[in-house]
C-alpha cells in the first residue's frame, strides 16, 4: 500500500534531517565493506616462470557487467558525504564559523590519516626495495595500491566546496543541480565527440558535485516527503534511462567502466540508489538497531577513512605473507580460485582489523585548534589534492609516496600558520 507523505516545502523552508542519521551510518558502512570486498576480489595474482604478476581478475568478464550495477556504490558514498557535509556546515555556520573554518576542519580530518598512510607506504616500499624485491613487482603493487586513492582527492575537493554549493542550493536548488548535471553531460559529449577520453576526467568534479548535491536534498528532507510510489517511479525512471544509455552504445554497460573517467550515468545510478534508500529507510532503521548490527556499524563508522586508506596495504601484506610461506596460488577465476575466496577475504580482514584498531586514532585524534589564516584553507586543499595526484600519476613508489606525504604535511602545517595581517 502506498504511504502518502506531505508535500515538500520550498528548499529554504525544508525540514532538515537529524545531524546523525543511523540509516546513513549503515549505508556508509555497507558501502565500505563492498569496496573492500570488491578490491580484494579483483586481486588476480599469478606466479610462474616470469615471476609474480598482478592483474584485475574481474576485468573484461561479461558476467561481471550486471553485477557491477549492484556493487557500484560510489554514488551512495558521495550522497552520504553530501548529507554529512551540509549538516556539519550548517551546524558550524549556526555557531558563527566561517567557510574557511569548515574547509580547514575537513582538510585536517582527511589529510592527517592520509599522511600517516602515505608515509608508512613510502617506508614499506623502501624496505622492500632494500630487501631485493624486484622493481617490476613493486611497480605493479604500487600501481594497484594507488588507484583507489582518487577518492581521497575528489572527496576533499568537493567537500571544500560545500559552503559555496550549499548556499547556491539554498537559493536555487533545482537550477544548481541542473547546471551541474548539464556540465557533466557536456563533458561526456565533448570526450566522446573529440575522441579524447582524458577530457572525461573533468567529470571528477561535475559528476561528484552533482551527486553530492543530491545528498543536500536528502538532508533537506526532500526524499522523506515523497510517497512510496513516487520514490519507486523515480528509481524506475532513472533505471530506464540507464538502460537506454548503455544499450544504445553511448556509454559502457559496466558501471565500473563508467567510473574511470566518471560519466553522467553515475548521477542516474545515484538517483536510483537514493530513491530506493528513501523507500526502504523504515526497514533499514529497524535493522540497524539490532545490537550486533549497531555495534558493527559504529565500529566501521568510527574508523571509515582508516579502513579505506589501509585496505589495499592490508591486502598486499596478507598476499606477501602467503608468498613468503610458499603457498600455491590458484589460477584467477579457476575453480580453485573461487573455492579459496572465502579464506582470502577472511585473511585480508584479519590483517585489516588490527591495523585499523591501531591506526584509527589518527582519524579521530585532535590536532589542536587551527588559527584563523585567511586564504590558507583553500590553498591547503590544493596542496593536499596535489599529494593525491602524485600517487595517481605513477602509483605508489618510494619517491611519489614521500612527495605525497610531504605535501600533506605542508597542507596540515598551513592550517596552523599565523593569520596574515
Amino acid at each position: 500500500m502506498t504511504i502518502l507523505r506531505a508535500p515538500i516545502a520550498p528548499a529554504a523552508k525544508a525540514v532538515p534531517a537529524p545531524s546523525r542519521d543511523r540509516v546513513l551510518d549503515l549505508v556508509r558502512a555497507g558501502c565500505l565493506v563492498v569496496v573492500v570486498v570488491l578490491h580484494a576480489m579483483m586481486a588476480g595474482i599469478e606466479t610462474g616462470e616470469s615471476g609474480i604478476q598482478i592483474r584485475n581478475a574481474l576485468e573484461n568478464q561479461q558476467w561481471f557487467t550486471p553485477v557491477s550495477w549492484v556493487i557500484q556504490v560510489m554514488p551512495l558514498f558521495f550522497i552520504v558525504g553530501g548529507f554529512a557535509g551540509i549538516t556539519q556546515w550548517r551546524r558550524m555556520r549556526d555557531s558563527g564559523a566561517t567557510p574557511a573554518d569548515f574547509v580547514r576542519a575537513r582538510l585536517v580530518r582527511l589529510a592527517r590519516p592520509a599522511l600517516v598512510a602515505f608515509a608508512a607506504i613510502a617506508a614499506a616500499l623502501a624496505v622492500a626495495t632494500a630487501a631485493g624485491v624486484p622493481a617490476e613487482l613493486l611497480a605493479q603493487v604500487g600501481f594497484r595500491m594507488g588507484q583507489p586513492m582518487w577518492f581521497i582527492g575528489v572527496y576533499l575537493g568537493i567537500s571544500a566546496l560545500v559552503p559555496l554549493l550549499g548556499r547556491l542550493h539554498e537559493r536555487a536548488p533545482r537550477a544548481t543541480l541542473a547546471v551541474l548535471v548539464a556540465c557533466a553531460l557536456g563533458v561526456d559529449q565533448l570526450a566522446m565527440g573529440t575522441g579524447i577520453p582524458a577530457i572525461g576526467f573533468g567529470n571528477l568534479a561535475f559528476v561528484w558535485l552533482a551527486v553530492q548535491q543530491i545528498g543536500f536534498w536528502y538532508a533537506d528532507g526532500w526524499f522523506r516527503f515523497r510517497s512510496d510510489g513516487q520514490l519507486l517511479t523515480g528509481a524506475l525512471g532513472a533505471f530506464a534511462l540507464l538502460l537506454a544509455s548503455t544499450t544504445s552504445g553511448l556509454y559502457p554497460a559496466d558501471m565500473l567502466a563508467n567510473l574511470n573517467p566518471p560519466t553522467a550515468n553515475l548521477v542516474l545510478l545515484g538517483v536510483v540508489q537514493v530513491c530506493l534508500l528513501a523507500r526502504f529507510t523504515g526497514r533499514l532503521a529497524v535493522f540497524v538497531e539490532r545490537p550486533g548490527v549497531r555495534s558493527a556499524v559504529d565500529a566501521i563508522g568510527k574508523h571509515s577513512l582508516t579502513v579505506y586508506l589501509w585496505h589495499m596495504p592490508a591486502l598486499v601484506l596478507f598476499a606477501a605473507v602467503l608468498l613468503v610461506l610458499g603457498l600455491p596460488w590458484p589460477e584467477p577465476l579457476g575453480i580453485g580460485w573461487w573455492l579459496t575466496r572465502g579464506s582470502w577475504l577472511a585473511g585480508v580482514a584479519l590483517v585489516l582489523i588490527p591495523l585499523t584498531a591501531q591506526l584509527g586514532r589518527f582519524e579521530r585524534g585532535s590536532t589542536g585548534t587551527p588559527r584563523r589564516a585567511r586564504g590558507l584553507a583553500p590553498a591547503g586543499v590544493l596542496v593536499a589534492i596535489a599529494a593525491v595526484v602524485a600517487v595517481l600519476v605513477t602509483g605508489f613508489t618510494v619517491i611519489s609516496a614521500t612527495i605525497a606525504a610531504a605535501l600533506l604535511l605542508i597542507a596540515l602545517r598551513m592550517q596552523h600558520a599565523p593569520a596574515s595581517v
